[in-house]
């Protein structure tokens, strides 16, 4: 019986993101944007050239939070929680964020700018936020769960100054903070032009929640497409002054509820439904075929070219919608004593090996052991073995391919 335990292979490059390090000598930068609340059809039903602009040069896509929809991974289509889904590469039932109070994020699963500053202790990060909790709770700045992870800029927490920005009902204020961090961020993405940016903006949720489906929401819409057209403007300038290669991702949190557009939290096809532009230009299978929120992080990891050790890697639920893949759609279930490993295959060539653990023990920051189930040719697109010997009641399955990774958890007899 062969298994690995992790503490030997820490920092063994991970399968994610496999980074071939560019001999160009472009600098590689990476802007990442939340825009607040808007469904794919909301956004579909207004013009926004600015954005079209950005996806003429990549893409555009159709994309889903709340993760797998009736499984032990469903994730509530809140903010803070897609926030931290995208931060993380993971679902809620590791991150841990379950609503916009933050209690208790489980800070063993790091965040892209703890992979970034471990990587990259030197290089520059900033945050621009209509919301001080993203920095301090999210990305955990400064505490001791995070390595006292510090973002070398950021420009937040204006939302607590009530004599510059009353807090009036139309959330004026809102729309006037959120226009303040885009003209910063701009300024300052195309002055100093950190390394890896989030830049979160709000007033679209917040107009969403009071009108719904209306006139003033797709005017909200709007209006973060003129911004989006700031922020690009500053890349387009870093790009074609300095020689620096970018790649900026925007999507959305949430969708919102059917009915009146007011409301989101549940599992409705459109409380689910998000959106992705980017101006990747190698984009793969993953982005044709309704992408994650949990996909953007590794996408990020891998541009920037960080790589992430194995057993951080074995937990990262998002699979890249940029590069190379070996594999997709991975379906895990059980009869009897026969474990049946399924998945598509992308790349035709290389194995994938079936690891698995009877333990979830890195919740905790512990290590799980895991043994190797076998390994085959990627297009055999499936393994069966027999689990007799192993432990019932909890699997965690991780296929391990050339090019990237895939995980599912198997609880009870259930197939998730």
């Amino acid at each position: 019986m062969k298994y690995i335990r992790f503490y030997t292979l820490s920092f063994i490059a991970a399968a994610l993101t496999l980074p071939l390090k560019s001999f160009s000598q472009k600098p590689k930068k990476a802007l990442f944007v939340i825009v607040d609340g808007i469904s794919s059809n909301s956004k579909e039903m207004v013009p926004t050239p600015h954005m079209d602009a950005i996806a003429k040069v990549g893409g555009y896509a159709r994309a889903y939070v709340g993760g797998g929809k009736g499984t032990y991974s469903q994730t509530p289509t809140i903010s803070a929680v897609g926030y931290n889904s995208l931060l993380t590469g993971t679902w809620v039932n590791k991150h841990n964020v379950w609503d916009n109070a933050i209690k208790a994020p489980n800070y063993h699963y790091w965040t892209i700018f703890r992979f970034f500053h471990e990587a990259y202790p030197h290089k520059k990060s900033a945050i621009f936020s209509t919301w001080l909790d993203n920095r301090t709770k999210l990305v955990g700045e400064g505490l001791p769960q995070t390595n006292h992870l510090r973002l070398k800029y950021s420009f937040d927490g204006f939302e607590l100054d009530t004599i510059r920005y009353p807090h009036k009902g139309e959330s004026d204020h809102i729309r006037q903070i959120d226009e303040l961090v885009t003209n910063e961020a701009a300024s300052y993405i195309r002055n100093q032009a950190p390394d890896l940016s989030w830049v979160y903006l709000q007033y679209t949720d917040d107009i969403g929640h009071r009108y719904g489906d209306s006139d003033s929401f797709h005017k909200a819409i709007q209006a973060v497409d003129d911004q989006m057209g700031r922020l690009w403007a500053a890349i387009q300038y870093r790009e074609k002054n300095f020689n620096e290669d970018w790649l900026i991702v925007i999507t959305t949190d949430h969708g919102r509820d059917a009915k009146t557009g007011q409301g989101h939290g549940g599992q409705s096809d459109r409380e689910r439904s998000t959106w992705i532009v980017t101006n990747a230009k190698n984009l793969n299978e993953n982005f044709k075929n309704v992408p994650g929120i949990v996909d953007i992080m590794p996408v990020l990891a891998r541009h920037m070219d960080i790589t992430i050790p194995k057993e951080q890697a074995f937990e990262i639920d998002g699979v890249p919608f940029t590069g190379k893949l070996s594999l997709t759609n991975p379906e895990v279930k059980k009869n009897q004593d026969q474990l049946l490993v399924s998945w598509k295959a992308v790349d035709k060539e290389g194995t994938v090996k079936v690891w698995l653990s009877t333990t979830n023990n890195f919740e905790n920051g512990e290590r799980d052991f895991y043994y190797l189930l076998g390994e085959v040719p990627v297009s055999d697109q499936k393994l069966n073995a027999d689990v007799s010997k192993y432990p019932k009641g909890f699997y965690k399955v991780v296929l391990e391919g050339r090019h990237n990774n895939l995980n599912r958890w198997l609880v009870g007899n259930a197939a998730q």
